[in-house]
């Protein structure tokens, strides 16, 4: 998938001053940057579940579910980064009585669970036929997606929202036949604020994903520049 698939946004919106912030030789605003993208990357996370009255059958069923899932993602494997199906667990679990005298009845509950990255979203849909097929357990969300490049763009937005406060500045001063000048004060603030995700998958059998959706990184910062 390629990498490059972003969009870069200034917003314009310059309110009216309102009173107080061009003062003598001074003035205070605000500047905005946004970067828009999507995501090309994946945290996944699956889970074998099997119970059995002997602990030893979950066991044995659980492990025969991995198995499997190792098989039928073979071809996969060498793609999938920071691999680990190492957390096992067992325990047991009481089964409803239907009637006070009656003795309740206990299940061995074993689970497995396998977690990995992927950067190449075109794997997605075929991991997610795997483990639907094979009744592995997991739940897909927007938190699990992301950029492989996040943190160069936020560094893009902030210098967009700097670049957008200079600009501004700029404007202000040839209103009132001035320059805008040095750097008084500047605070920076910094967001990462995704837009709503389409998404078509909440639970296994669900159908294939068909789009990720767009995300957005945003900055902002409040600078007073002097007027010359």
């Amino acid at each position: 998938m390629a990498r490059n698939n972003r969009k870069t946004l200034i917003w314009w919106a310059l309110p009216l001053l309102a009173p107080g912030l061009v003062m003598a030789g001074e003035v205070s605003l605000t500047g905005e940057g946004r970067v828009r993208y999507e995501p090309d990357s994946a945290r996944l996370k699956f889970t074998a579940t099997a119970e059995h009255e002997l602990p030893a059958n979950a066991t044995a069923q659980v492990a025969s579910m991995v198995q499997q899932w190792h098989e039928g993602i073979s071809k996969y494997r060498p793609e999938l980064q920071e691999y680990t199906d190492a957390s096992v667990n067992l325990y047991s679990r009481t089964l409803p009585v239907e009637t006070r005298e009656a003795e309740p009845e206990k299940r061995a509950v074993a689970s497995q669970t396998i977690s990995f990255v992927i950067t190449d979203l075109s794997l997605l849909n075929p991991l997610l036929q795997q483990a639907q097929a094979l009744g592995l357990n997991y739940n897909l969300g927007p938190h699990q997606f992301f950029h492989s490049e996040e943190g160069s763009m936020e560094r893009e937005a902030l210098a967009l929202a700097l670049a957008d406060a200079k600009s501004r500045c700029e404007f202000v001063a040839q209103q009132m036949n001035q320059q805008c000048g040095d750097v008084v004060s500047i605070n920076v603030n910094g967001g990462h604020r995704p837009v709503p995700m389409m998404m078509a998958s909440e639970a296994r059998g669900a159908d294939s994903i068909s789009s990720v959706g767009e995300r957005e990184i945003s900055a902002s910062v409040n600078a007073t520049f002097e007027l010359d």
